[in-house]
C-alpha cells in the first residue's frame, strides 16, 4: 500500500534540507567554494577532478574557473552541450523543448515560434503588475516581512502565472510543482525528488492540456500566452499543436518563476551586508529609478549568483584555452562545470572584483549564462526584478530582523527565509 500524496495546501515549496553533520558539511562546502575557486584560478584553472577509488567509472569531470575559459565553454556550443535533455524528457513526456536542444533548425524554429507570443512590449505591464502587487504586500506587512515566500515567490508566481495563462491546478500547488521540477532538471536528484517528479510532471501536463481545452471551448478570450498560442493554432499556422504549446508553456512556467525567489533574496542579503549599496538601492527605489536599481541588484547578484557553477557536457573532443600554458584536452563525454561565480571575480577580466561597482559593463556578468542557452527569460527578469523589489527597498530604515530570522537561510541552493523590518510612519516610505 502506497502513502497518499501530500495535501497540496500544506505541502512546503522547498523540500526539507539535510540535518546534522550532513547539513554542516554542505554549508562548509558552499562557504569554501570562493577559496577553492581562487586557488584553482591561480594554480589549475582547468581542474580535472580525481576519480573516486572503487567507485563506478564515470566520465571525466572538470571545473573551469577563469573568465576566458568559462566564456569559451558557453560560446562553443558545437563542443559543449547542455546536459538537461534526459531529465526534460521525463518532465515533458518525451516532447522536445528548446532548453535541451543543440543549435539545430528545430531549436531555432521553436525559439522563433515562442518569441511570436512572448513579446518585448509585454515587459512594461509585467513590471507594473509586479510593483503593484509587491506594494500591496509590503503595505500590509506592518513593518515586518519575510522576503522569500511572502513577497518574491508570491508576486512572481501570481504575475507570471497570469501572464502565461496557467492557473493554480485543482488539487495541486503550482509553486510546489514548478520548484520541484526545476530542482529535478538543474540540480542533483535523490529518490524522494524523483518520486515527486513522477507524481507532479504528469499532473502538470494534464493540467495544461485541460486548460488548453477549456480555453479553446470558451472562445479563446484574453491576451495571455495561452490565448495567443491558441489563436495561432486556430489560424492554421504550422507547428502550433497542442503538444508543442503545452511543452513550450510548461518550459516557461517551470523554468521562470522559480528563479526570482532564488536570486532576489540573495541579492538583498548582499545589500544588507553593505551600508552604502543598501542606501543607494533605497534612494533608487524612492526615486523609482528602475534602471539604477537593476544595476544595483545585478552587482549584488554577482557576489552570490543563482548557482556557483553551470554544467555542460562535452559532445566532441575539444582543447580548452588552446595556445595558452593552461590548455587542456577535454574528451567527449566529459562533464564540464563552468564556474560563473569564479569567472565574475577573475581579476584578469573583472576590475577590482571585491568592490561593489555600479559601473561594470554587461560582459562582466554571467548572471543568466551566456551564448546559445542564455536564459530565455532574462528580459522578463530585467523588467520584474527592480519593480518587485522597489516597494520594499523604498521603505525607511530597512534592516534585518533580530536573530537568525534576519539572515538568509537556505535549503541547499534554495533560499528559504529572510525577514526584514522597516518603519511604517512617514510619507517617504513609498516610491514616487
Amino acid at each position: 500500500m502506497t502513502d497518499p500524496a501530500p495535501d497540496p495546501s500544506t505541502e512546503p515549496v522547498l523540500r526539507p534540507g539535510p540535518r546534522g553533520l550532513k547539513a554542516l558539511v554542505g554549508r562548509l562546502v558552499l562557504a569554501g567554494l570562493p577559496l577553492v575557486f581562487a586557488v584553482s584560478r591561480a594554480i589549475r584553472p582547468i581542474l580535472k577532478l580525481p576519480a573516486l577509488p572503487f567507485g563506478q567509472k564515470k566520465p571525466p569531470q572538470f571545473i573551469i574557473t577563469r573568465y576566458d575559459d568559462v566564456r569559451e565553454v558557453f560560446q562553443t556550443d558545437t563542443a559543449f552541450g547542455v546536459p538537461y535533455k534526459a531529465k526534460l524528457d521525463v518532465i515533458m513526456g518525451g516532447e522536445p523543448v528548446f532548453v535541451g536542444m543543440a543549435d539545430t533548425p528545430l531549436y531555432r524554429g521553436d525559439l522563433a515560434r515562442l518569441r511570436e507570443i512572448v513579446r518585448g512590449d509585454d515587459l512594461a505591464a509585467l513590471a507594473l503588475q509586479s510593483s503593484a502587487q509587491a506594494e500591496h504586500i509590503v503595505a500590509g506587512a506592518s513593518g515586518q516581512l519575510e522576503v522569500v515566500d511572502a513577497l518574491v515567490r508570491r508576486v512572481t508566481f501570481d504575475v507570471l502565472g497570469a501572464y502565461i495563462g496557467i492557473p493554480h491546478p485543482p488539487g495541486g500547488n503550482l509553486p510546489v510543482w514548478c520548484t520541484r521540477l526545476f530542482e529535478f532538471v538543474f540540480m542533483p536528484s535523490d529518490a524522494q525528488l524523483i518520486a515527486d517528479v513522477d507524481r507532479m510532471a504528469p499532473a502538470m501536463r494534464a493540467h495544461i492540456d485541460s486548460e488548453l481545452a477549456r480555453r479553446r471551448s470558451g472562445g479563446i478570450e484574453g491576451d495571455d500566452l495561452v490565448a495567443r498560442a491558441l489563436r495561432k493554432q486556430a489560424s492554421g499556422e504550422p507547428g502550433w499543436t497542442d503538444a508543442w504549446i503545452r511543452t513550450a508553456l510548461m518550459g516557461l512556467i517551470v523554468g521562470g518563476p522559480p528563479q526570482p525567489p532564488m536570486v532576489l533574496p540573495q541579492a538583498l542579503e548582499q545589500l544588507l551586508r553593505r551600508a552604502k549599496p543598501l542606501r543607494d538601492a533605497q534612494t533608487a527605489a524612492k526615486r523609482a529609478d528602475d534602471a539604477l536599481l537593476l544595476r544595483i541588484l545585478f552587482e549584488a547578484m554577482r557576489f552570490d549568483p543563482i548557482a556557483p557553477m553551470i554544467p555542460r557536457t562535452a559532445i566532441a573532443d575539444w582543447t580548452l584555452a588552446a595556445g595558452t600554458d593552461r590548455a587542456r584536452a577535454i574528451p567527449a563525454g566529459s562533464t564540464v562545470m563552468a564556474a560563473i561565480q569564479s569567472a565574475m571575480v577573475d581579476t584578469r577580466r573583472i576590475p577590482d572584483p571585491g568592490t561593489f561597482d555600479l559601473m561594470r559593463l554587461p560582459h562582466e556578468y554571467f548572471l543568466f549564462g551566456h551564448g546559445l542557452h542564455q536564459c530565455f527569460g532574462e528580459h522578463i527578469n530585467r523588467a520584474m526584478f527592480p519593480a518587485l523589489m522597489r516597494p520594499l527597498l523604498a521603505r525607511s530604515n530597512l534592516r534585518r530582523a533580530p536573530g537568525k530570522a534576519g539572515h538568509l537561510a537556505k535549503q541547499g541552493f534554495f533560499p528559504s527565509a529572510l525577514t526584514v523590518l522597516f518603519d511604517t510612519a512617514g510619507q517617504d516610505n513609498k516610491p514616487g
